[in-house]
């Protein structure tokens, strides 16, 4: 199925199920068939779940700009609108999460139910005088400039990490495969533009005001979004958010950790 946002472009969605809504946002790169462990599940429970293929990704169209996060939580906000969503649930994973948080920010709290933050590239990933601890604006360019040289091959390189398969998890050749596929297909602009757009984006005040029940779920062992940077401080900044780590756990966990996430995540639904 597909909509239309405010400035003309299509965008694919799918939804599955009936009762209480959930609106699961994608990572970077990734379009709404990344959910296709927790989609059934919910669904199987009595939810009726939404997911999305933000522009330049998946199914949606690929125009030149809107890449900013501005934009991409508008987009939301246009789906939210077209389908009359309203008690809904958030889950944002990684740059998913971002979209969720600037969504709130952008549009507020009053159709939401509550919001979880997955793997979340939060609150605020580049180094600056109050932020220490982030990434300096070098290594934002040495990434960029790698997608220049062979985007292929640093997705070939970065699915390994994403999936932990370091530590043992059984994730299949095929599978780890599958995600390279998917990274490839969404336009090498909007891949590199929203990267940039997520590195810069600063989201500790609207963390800090978010009054919604709140869940942060990371793995301990993630490389792409180191814990430390991002979700135990984005646990600390939201006011009385319910935060889960995951001893052995990377990036993907809607994979490596399907059970244990989907467990966590309708307790958090039913609380």
């Amino acid at each position: 199925m597909f909509f239309e946002t405010a400035d003309g472009v299509r965008l694919a969605y799918e939804e599955h199920g009936t009762g209480e809504p959930i609106l699961f946002l994608a990572s970077w790169a990734l379009s709404g068939d990344m959910w296709e462990y927790q989609i059934p599940f919910f669904v199987e429970r009595g939810y009726r779940c939404v997911t999305l293929d933000r522009r330049g990704h998946g199914r949606s169209d690929r125009p030149s700009g809107g890449y900013d996060l501005d934009t991409v939580a508008d987009d939301v906000a246009d789906l939210v609108e077209h389908l009359g969503l309203r008690g809904f649930t958030l889950v944002g994973h990684s740059a998913g999460a971002a979209e969720a948080a600037r969504y709130l920010a952008r549009h507020g709290e009053d159709r939401v139910a509550r919001v979880a933050f997955v793997s979340g590239v939060l609150p605020f990933l580049k180094q600056t005088a109050d932020n220490p601890d982030g990434a300096p604006e070098t290594a934002l360019q040495a990434t960029l400039a790698q997608f220049r040289t062979d985007r292929p091959a640093w997705f070939a390189r970065q699915a390994q990490v994403w999936y932990a398969t370091h530590l043992g998890h059984p994730v299949s050749p095929a599978l780890i495969d599958w995600t390279i596929a998917q990274c490839l297909s969404t336009s090498p602009w909007a891949t590199a533009r929203l990267f940039a757009s997520l590195f810069h984006a600063d989201h500790r005040d609207a963390l800090r005001a978010l009054t919604l029940p709140a869940l942060v779920v990371h793995g301990a062992a993630d490389m792409s979004a180191p814990v430390a940077r991002t979700g135990r401080r984005t646990a600390s900044l939201v006011p009385g958010a319910v935060y889960k780590e995951y001893a052995t756990g990377g990036h993907g966990l809607f994979v490596t950790h399907r059970d244990e996430l989907n467990d966590d995540l309708l307790a958090f639904l039913k609380s």
